[in-house]
């Protein structure tokens, strides 16, 4: 089994997920989404690239693409992707909506 098989059921999950949140369009979440997944795409090549490049974490050749960010998989950012539409889009479906005062 490929990573790429792996990370498949989350990756459609967390986008499930999502487009359920973009289509009660309660709030904007584009802006905070553009925002965050700049800073946790940044934040995961430099971290991944470190600990891969340390040895501390290793791929089998034969179970990745081999298109890699640094020494980084491709499919190592499938988690990360996986949390931005997941997190925003659980915060968004599951925030308190307004009382209406005076009933």
């Amino acid at each position: 089994m490929t990573y790429w098989l792996i990370n498949i059921p989350f990756l459609a999950a967390a986008g499930l997920v999502f487009a359920a949140a973009l289509a009660l369009r309660r709030a904007p979440i584009a802006g905070a989404l553009l925002i965050a997944s700049g800073v946790m795409l940044l934040l995961t090549t430099v971290f991944d690239n470190a600990i891969i490049g340390f040895g501390l974490v290793d791929y089998d050749e034969d179970l990745i693409s081999g298109l890699r960010i640094g020494f980084a998989p491709i499919e190592d950012f499938a988690y990360t992707v996986a949390a931005l539409l997941i997190v925003p889009a659980l915060w968004h479906l599951m925030a308190a909506r307004p009382r209406k005062t005076g009933q």
